[in-house]
């Protein structure tokens, strides 16, 4: 299996031209998996607005203890 990572904007025409590398030989099968993401913010305010949203955020606080919980036994 060959992973092929590429990345795209969406033209205005919404149709993708995909590079397929030339090692791959002709009429072989393809599955294609389209992933959308919004482009994060990457200004500083944004970046420190989600450090002051994890403090309440409940799965990233359960997360953080589940790990901590991990390497209790180290510690000691």
């Amino acid at each position: 299996m060959i992973a092929l990572r590429q990345f795209k904007r969406e033209p205005n025409v919404h149709r993708l031209v995909i590079d397929i590398p030339d090692i791959l030989k002709e009429y072989k099968f393809l599955e294609i998996i389209l992933l959308y993401k919004d482009v994060p913010k990457s200004d500083k305010l944004a970046k420190i607005e989600q450090l002051k949203n994890c403090q309440t955020d409940s799965l990233f606080l359960a997360d953080l203890h589940a790990i901590s919980d991990d390497f209790t036994h180290l510690d000691n």
